[in-house]
């Protein structure tokens, strides 16, 4: 028998715990479209949109575009970044912004009714 005892894996060649930040970025990012659609679909079936839709009574003056824009712009950049950011804390960082301005960009499409 030999003597000495096994001391486990090398700690510089242990691998690195999975980083699935890209991976959580690109399915937010795919499944804003669907949120959209559906959160639009919701806001129609509101009764003051159904009536303005229906009558022509008592419209809303129109979702602000500039805010939509902004944030879907925002989660837009911070997808990039959490695409290609050299660091595991830039990625998750820029996951967090995504995941944040993409909800308020669906916010602002549920309070448009």
């Amino acid at each position: 028998m030999n003597g000495s005892a096994n001391p486990g894996p090398d700690p510089d060649t242990a691998p690195a715990p999975a980083d699935h930040t890209r991976l959580a970025a690109v399915l937010a990012g795919v499944l804003f479209v669907p949120g959209a659609a559906g959160t639009g679909l919701l806001t129609l079936a509101s009764e003051g949109a159904s009536r303005c839709l229906t009558y022509g009574e008592q419209c809303a003056p129109g979702l602000p575009w500039w805010l939509f824009g902004w944030s879907a712009g925002l989660g837009g950049g911070a997808l990039l970044l959490a695409l290609a950011g050299p660091a595991v804390r830039i990625r998750q960082a820029a996951l967090a912004v995504q995941v944040l301005a993409e909800c308020f960009a669906l916010l602002v499409i549920l309070s448009h009714a």
